[in-house]
């Protein structure tokens, strides 16, 4: 059973039926034995190393699924620091602002509510994936002994973070000569996750703790564990409350989080949806003159105006494949100050090369403010090509459909395997493609970029007959 639970970054499934009590008490024994144990044979031995991070998000389940999760934990020799309800970044920060093994969060991101589940994280707030230490959480956790019970020398203790975490948060924002008299006007929809927790803790309620800044709060309440929308910001559908409200107050922006808040996703002052590679290749002059010829990361998926806007301000373009695991070891690995996945995930340097909601909407608030022009105009000349969006195909026998797809477009432009299959044609006839695999399903997911809209159409129609059958999800 539990290998129906454990993805590919994370552990995640619907509770009680998927995800039990049970599991979280043997997934937290599985935590503390790896955790510890990595600690150990990196010759870590400061009291700290014995100490595991724990917070939860608004769930109705979280509690049970937390209080589960630490006795295992307690179980295996470590003991607790309980951070409380937290946004998933706040565990990033706190895991290397009190140096320790690392940390847990119950959450299951943007699912709906009766899903839950774990992120885990190890020291430096690096990820635990398949391919980085889940698999061996899994093996220890199906292994444990069930008698097992809380050993001496464990403790419990409950830790207030907040202040300590605002203030790390805040060294990102600078809203240039903004105040009360004219304060940057913008609506956040918490999704009724944990940016409500979150918002109101580093920004202030109504963010009355940064001068020049007047934030409209919608959907904060996650007293009750319900959503009034899905809280994933990806779905256009899930928008279109902040839409409206940011019309309707007149706002500079509209910022949506998800469940867990480390994801936002913004709407200009139009109400239109920008996408996240777009506010990736905005910020990318922001982060080079903090450090000229750095390194910025960007995932595969993103338009092709991402790497231009980073080679045309002197930056080094590195292009990475989907997902937080390897967009953050490729951050670490070089030194790059500053990363974005179309997914709405932004990864920071100055934020031990971890993501963060709370920082992306500090960093998007400081480019708007400095500017002079309203988000419309800054990101209008950024969207200069086409795009289709992510599409998906069921496709039961998906190796055969991406040979195919060699074989048809192999000798029209450069062909690459970082991450599914990439064609890319753009310098010779103004488009390029990829398709990759999904992770849990027989999905192929295919997005195509054109310099115009009939060449998109053109592939999209030639390409779509080899991917299998389109669906909506």
């Amino acid at each position: 059973m539990l290998g129906r639970v454990f993805k590919a970054y994370d552990i995640r499934g619907t509770y009680p039926d998927l995800l039990t009590d049970q599991m979280a008490w043997q997934i937290g024994c599985g935590t503390a034995k790896f955790l510890l144990e990595e600690a150990e044979q990196d010759g870590e031995t400061t009291p700290m190393m014995k100490s595991v991070i724990v917070g939860r998000d608004m769930r109705v389940s979280s509690p049970k699924l937390r209080d589960e999760l630490v006795r295992g934990l307690t179980c295996n020799h470590a003991s607790v620091i309980d951070l409380g309800l937290v946004d998933t970044p706040m565990m990033y920060f706190a895991i290397n602002y009190l140096d320790c093994a690392g940390g847990v969060v119950v959450t299951a991101s943007h699912n709906p509510p009766q899903y839950n589940g774990f992120k885990i994280s190890k020291r430096k707030a690096k990820p635990v994936g398949e391919q980085t230490g889940l698999g061996v959480v899994r093996k220890y956790a199906a292994m444990t002994d069930k008698n097992l019970t809380p050993q001496d020398g464990t403790s419990v203790e409950l830790r207030d973070l907040w202040a300590a975490y605002a203030k790390h948060v805040r060294k990102f924002m600078d809203l240039g000569d903004r105040d009360a008299s004219k304060p940057l006007k913008i609506v956040v929809d918490a999704s009724n996750g944990m940016a409500g927790t979150m918002c109101p803790n580093v920004f202030g309620k109504k963010g009355e703790a940064v001068d020049g800044l007047e934030i409209i709060e919608m959907n904060f309440d996650n007293t009750k564990g319900e959503f009034a929308h899905e809280p994933n910001p990806l779905v256009a559908a899930n928008l279109e409350q902040l839409q409206a409200e940011v019309i309707k107050q007149g706002a500079d922006l509209g910022l949506c989080f998800d469940g867990d808040a480390d994801r936002c996703v913004a709407v200009d002052e139009q109400g239109r949806i920008v996408p996240c590679d777009i506010m990736t290749a905005l910020l990318v002059p922001h982060f080079l003159e903090q450090q000229p010829g750095s390194a910025i990361v960007y995932d595969l998926r993103s338009t092709k105006a991402v790497k231009e806007e980073i080679e045309k301000h002197g930056g080094k373009a590195l292009r990475g494949r989907v997902g937080h695991v390897f967009m953050k070891q490729l951050l670490a690995d070089n030194n790059a100050i500053f990363g974005g996945e179309l997914s709405g995930h932004f990864y920071f340097r100055k934020n031990f090369n971890a993501d963060s909601g709370a920082i992306a909407m500090a960093t998007f608030l400081t480019v708007l403010a400095h500017a002079g022009e309203p988000m419309s105009k800054l990101v209008e000349p950024l969207m200069r090509y086409v795009q289709s969006g992510e599409v998906n195909f069921e496709n039961e026998e998906q190796d055969e459909a991406l040979d195919s797809v060699m074989e048809t477009f192999g000798d029209r432009g450069d062909i690459d395997e970082l991450d599914g299959v990439t064609v890319d044609c753009f310098d010779t006839e103004g488009w390029w493609m990829n398709i990759r695999k999904s992770n849990t399903e027989p999905l192929l997911r295919l997005n195509i970029e054109a310099k115009t809209q009939e060449l998109l159409d053109e592939v999209y129609a030639e390409v779509t007959p080899l991917l299998g059958t389109k669906v909506d999800h």
